[in-house]
């Protein structure tokens, strides 16, 4: 039973959702990566979403941008973040997930990707500019390393592409929740809550909530109807503030994984 599987079956038991906090690998410098998977954690994270700098990112608001751009600054590299993550793992129990773009992939050489991921101990990654169209070209790689490629739908995408995404994989379907870029919101389309009722009404796996959650509120409310949230530029703006007070109050909505499983 992969750590995805494992941890949602045990969230469904406990009655419970899912916390994933994003951040960008690199940012603060790449050397501070592992503590912060460690107390995120320590503060309750169901999984981690770990972001890999790029100059040309698909949907990134201006927080994260920002965090990017810090990143590349410190010299970050996709090869030198694998081998963080791989550090992590000896000290880090829940599910780790990678969301990186083809490019880098391609450079890195995809197959050696992935083998460097499983090496690491990487449980799954999103990679947005890749279509289920053309994901053959790593699929089979990533199902023989046993790792999880986490798919997007959208509030624009049919009901019925929704379904032909929801079939693959074992971990989660991410689900966004707006008509933009990533970054904090005050509120959400009146559709939204119906949208994810739908969507979780049409899918196998579970269904988690992300792009422009950031307090409490919204987590409480959405949660109502999905399996969990990923949170993402409150996360990265508050590691950047050092407000780790306050980033322990968010996260404190949900039960840790780590009293579950």
């Amino acid at each position: 039973m992969n750590r995805f599987v494992k941890t949602f079956k045990a969230l469904k038991e406990n009655n419970t959702k899912a916390f994933v906090p994003y951040i960008m690998a690199g940012d603060g410098g790449l050397e501070c990566l592992v503590d912060r998977l460690k107390l995120l954690e320590k503060f309750g994270a169901t999984a981690i979403e770990v972001g890999v700098p790029f100059s040309d990112p698909v949907a990134d608001g201006p927080t994260i941008q920002r965090a990017g751009i810090r990143a590349l600054a410190n010299g970050t590299t996709l090869k030198n973040i694998i081998t963080e993550l791989g550090k992590a793992r000896k000290e880090v129990n829940i599910p780790i997930l990678l969301m990186t773009y083809l490019n880098p992939i391609y450079r890195y050489g995809i197959n050696e990707f992935v083998e460097d991921m499983r090496t690491a101990g990487v449980d799954g990654c999103i990679i947005p500019d890749l279509p289920i169209e053309e994901e053959g070209i790593i699929t089979a790689l990533l199902e023989e390393a046993e790792i999880e490629l986490i798919r997007l739908v959208t509030l624009t995408t049919p009901m019925e592409r929704i379904q032909k995404i929801a079939g693959k994989g074992k971990g989660f379907l991410y689900t966004v929740t707006i008509k933009g870029i990533t970054g904090a919101r005050n509120e959400y389309d009146s559709e939204l809550n119906q949208f994810l009722q739908d969507v979780k009404a049409n899918s196998p796996i579970p269904v988690l909530a992300g792009f422009g959650i950031s307090n409490q509120e919204q987590i409480t409310d959405l949660t109502k109807y999905c399996d969990g949230v990923i949170v993402g530029s409150k996360i990265v703006d508050l590691f950047h503030s050092e407000n780790l007070v306050e980033m322990e109050k968010l996260m404190s909505v949900f039960k840790p994984i780590s009293k579950i499983v």
